[in-house]
């Protein structure tokens, strides 16, 4: 009966804390006081820099047939139910969607998006061969967008039929975490489903929704409603719950609008993801939008985005070099533009989430796989310049900056030139000088000018990542010069690394205190 009694009491014990790297830790509670003792950013996390996710899902099949030239919104599920009657300021006219899914299934009240995932068919789908290319293309974490709008499990869940093991017999969370884990990149994992409740308010409107499908519709609401039903908080957190105790993802990714949901279910996810990991042995991390978590909590996220300057805390951006989902007739960055981009997220203290669009079967567009293994050529050549780097003193130099940060900025379109130039740090006897573009003539460095006090070191040595030349250089009232450059290693960014003395202080206490009268 003792014996019972302590092992009753030992239980409890454990059920209070947590015992992890060999030390007893606290439960983190569903509070923001309790919370706000993570550490968000993560050694891990913030040497990675560079990771990938995969837009992907049955409604890449519903964009093709689109004619060349025809602007399809991302947000089929939502727009294709908008014949232009349900919003008296669209004065009756049907958005491109509309039109575009009427004409290849049909009347959305007959044929509506269920019938799109009826027909998923993914065959060309290869984890192994998705691994193998972002882990050449230099990517330190990866993951599949999880759920997107559409409420669209792609994982084998037990929490809802609507997943990619009914319809398309594959667990792509499964595969995909088995294999990027073998390349030693971290698992991540993407959520969008907190919009559901708005995006099928269209399939509501429309009319032709089946009570039994209300699963994957929600409930019935109207356009302006904002109050997601206590059924969609429950499928949401038992989605979101499932996919943390099967696939124990190292990061999770959280898209808009779950800042409109309660508080209370903010923290309850938030306490219950940190206090896994504790479990588990590992530090996780938790991205997001707008104003869903105080930002100590976890890290902020910029869609198509980033701030003009540093920031103190670690932050991402979410990219994609096209559409988020596939287009036929796809138009992508040049791997110049997504570098450039690159160097300047890693300078401000940032870390860039790369969207990869699959076509519709699961194979990887030829295009994009050639970017990809483009940054991954310069990464094995720069990659000391990215990789384990934090912010230098000042994060750049030259003519070429963002007016302003924030989301989306990336509509406003730079060029970054062999004038412009952003800094990292390995330690306090190393950084490095970034060029954005191939240096013509001298390459001038005006914010180490022997007259500013930006930089006050000694330069032991200065190499070019990538190249075995000797490196001339002069620091005067200019800035640091170097010269002589010849061959370029690549074709697009260039790395030098600077190695200094590093700065010291005497130390003035002791015997010139002792002399003191």
């Amino acid at each position: 009966m003792k014996m019972n009694m302590r092992l009753m009491m030992w239980g409890v014990l454990l059920a209070m804390s947590i015992t992890t790297y060999g030390q007893q830790v606290e439960k983190y509670k569903p509070s923001w006081e309790s919370l706000g003792k993570v550490n968000p950013a993560p050694v891990w996390f913030q040497d990675a820099k560079f990771g990938i996710y995969a837009h992907w899902g049955p409604v890449s099949s519903a964009f093709e047939g689109a004619e060349k030239g025809t602007w399809l919104a991302g947000w089929h599920g939502m727009k294709m139910y908008d014949n232009g009657k349900l919003d008296p300021s669209k004065k009756g006219k049907p958005t491109t969607n509309y039109i575009h899914h009427k004409k290849k299934y049909g009347d959305p009240a007959k044929y509506g998006y269920k019938h799109i995932i009826e027909q998923f068919d993914p065959s060309g789908f290869d984890a192994k061969a998705w691994a193998e290319l972002f882990a050449k293309s230099g990517a330190r974490f990866a993951g599949p967008v999880a759920m997107h709008h559409d409420n669209f499990a792609m994982w084998d869940s037990k929490a809802t039929r609507w997943n990619s093991m009914n319809y398309g017999g594959i667990d792509p969370s499964a595969e995909l975490k088995k294999e990027i884990e073998a390349r030693d990149m971290k698992f991540m994992a993407s959520f969008h489903h907190a919009f559901t409740w708005k995006y099928f308010g269209t399939a509501h409107a429309y009319g032709g929704v089946d009570p039994e499908d209300y699963d994957l519709y929600t409930d019935p609401h109207g356009l302006d409603d904002d109050t997601p039903s206590e059924r969609f908080y429950n499928e949401w957190w038992a989605k979101l719950k499932e996919y943390i105790d099967v696939y124990e993802p190292d990061l999770i990714w959280f898209d808009w609008w779950l800042e409109e949901m309660t508080e209370e279910c903010r923290q309850k996810f938030l306490a219950y993801y940190y206090n896994k990991g504790l479990e588990w042995g590992k530090d996780v991390v938790v991205s997001y939008k707008e104003s869903t978590f105080p930002e100590p909590l976890a890290v902020k996220d910029y869609e198509r985005g980033r701030p003009n300057q540093p920031k103190d805390q670690v932050w991402l951006t979410d990219t994609s070099p096209g559409a988020w989902f596939y287009r036929p007739h796809a138009q992508f960055k040049t791997p110049n533009e997504l570098i450039d981009i690159l160097v300047d997220i890693v300078a401000k203290n940032g870390l860039m989430l790369l969207n990869v669009p699959p076509n519709p079967d699961g194979t990887i567009p030829q295009e994009m796989q050639d970017l990809l293994i483009n940054m991954g050529d310069w990464l094995a050549v720069n990659g000391d310049a990215i990789y384990g780097t934090r912010p230098w003193t000042i994060f750049g130099e030259g003519p070429t900056r963002l007016p302003e940060g924030g989301h989306k900025i990336e509509k406003i379109k730079i060029a970054y030139t062999n004038k412009d130039i952003r800094f990292t740090k390995k330690s306090d006897t190393e950084f490095y000088i970034i060029v954005m573009d191939k240096p013509e003539g001298d390459l001038v460095v005006k914010s180490l000018s022997t007259e500013l006090g930006v930089f006050n070191s000694e330069i032991k040595q200065i190499s070019l990542l990538g190249s075995d030349e000797s490196i001339s250089w002069t620091r005067d009232e200019r800035g640091l010069v170097i010269s002589g450059l010849q061959d370029m290693p690549t074709d697009y960014a260039h790395a030098f690394r600077v190695k200094v003395n590093g700065y010291t202080e005497n130390d003035i206490g002791g015997a010139v205190a002792a002399h003191e009268d």
